[in-house]
């Protein structure tokens, strides 16, 4: 594995106008194949990027706490856990299945289609695909309730930062922690409190996006329950990249996507909007959507994704491997 540089993945992009998700579960043979196959993804992006590259194309691979284990031996990000599920008064947010997360974002669709295809056919039956979801931008970077998305994401330096895996985790600089969720919202519910309960819900004016003044701002709208500060009052940030998602006539809804530097950050975020801050005080926009999806994932360099550690079983089968006793059990003595 090469740790001599450190060039986090394609994160940072301008807003595109399509994506693909996928979530992804390891079947028990599965692990070689799927090592093979993230070994060459950023490698696949770059071929089908090359056939219009205008239009941005970038794909993302994120691994979840069980399937480092089973992918690799050495260290692990400090920060790496599944996603825990989050149970208030009235509001759920579960912990599902996920192994792999594949972000695949372009401004057009086609690119993605055929990232993901390609991917899925070589992965073939070492993996179950779990959720996959079809974004896309809708009007004015607005979500399907009609506020604009991202407003309060950083920029430059402080994006970069805010996403970036820095000296506390030596191992693993120049990596980020990535929390997904997908949301189903219902529209016709929403639609019914009207503009002025919106912005309520909001915190911001639905038209003209301005944040509403601390004095006149409810203490369970989804701006006000999504400000995280530090001991000394500092900001703490994340970058969402999340995209509307739906059919005319099925489920509807955003599928939420946060990096950050730590998980934490996004987690506290969450603890406001379920359990409320203080607890009962949840965000009135879970009235109205309803978390049905919830994964963790930790996405690696570009150099740890082409020269991986050893899979764990490759080590056991080495004849001076630890893993084994000299009457070839696994040294583990009796199960008794």
């Amino acid at each position: 594995m090469n740790s001599g540089s450190a060039t986090g993945q394609t994160i940072l992009t301008r807003k595109t106008k399509s994506a693909a998700f996928l979530v992804l579960c390891i079947n028990d043979d599965g692990v070689d194949t799927v090592r093979d196959v993230l070994g060459g993804f950023s490698g696949l992006v770059r071929s089908v990027s090359s056939r219009a590259p205008e239009s941005a194309l970038a794909g993302i691979v994120g691994i979840g706490s069980q399937a480092w284990d089973r992918l690799f031996t050495g260290p692990r990000p400090a920060g790496l856990h599944p996603f825990v599920e989050l149970v208030g008064e009235t509001h759920t947010a579960p912990s599902t299945p996920g192994d792999i997360l594949l972000h695949i974002k372009a401004d057009q669709f086609d690119l993605c289609y055929e990232v993901a295809t390609k991917v899925v056919e070589q992965l073939g039956d070492s993996i179950d695909v779990i959720d996959e979801v079809h974004g896309f931008r809708y009007f004015d970077l607005r979500d399907l309730i009609g506020f604009v998305d991202g407003t309060e994401n950083p920029v430059g330096a402080a994006a970069i930062a805010a996403i970036t895996v820095g000296d506390e985790d030596p191992d693993f600089i120049g990596g980020s922690h990535v929390t997904v969720q997908r949301y189903v919202t219902d529209l016709p519910a929403w639609n019914e409190v009207g503009t002025d309960g919106q912005e309520a819900a909001i915190g911001r004016t639905k038209l003209e996006n301005i944040e509403f003044d601390d004095d006149v701002k409810p203490t369970n709208s989804h701006i006000a329950l999504n400000v995280i500060e530090d001991d000394d009052g500092n900001q703490l940030q994340i970058v969402r990249d999340n995209m509307p998602y739906g059919d005319a006539s099925g489920e509807r809804g955003t599928l939420f996507i946060a990096y950050s530097a730590s998980p934490e950050v996004t987690e506290r975020m969450m603890s406001n909007m379920f359990i409320g801050d203080p607890p009962g005080n949840h965000d009135r926009l879970l009235d109205f959507t309803t978390a049905v999806t919830g994964t963790q994932y930790f996405a690696p360099t570009v150099e740890f994704l082409e020269d991986m550690p050893p899979a764990p079983e490759e080590i056991a089968a080495q004849p001076d491997s630890p893993a084994k006793s000299s009457d070839g059990s696994l040294g583990i003595g009796s199960l008794h």
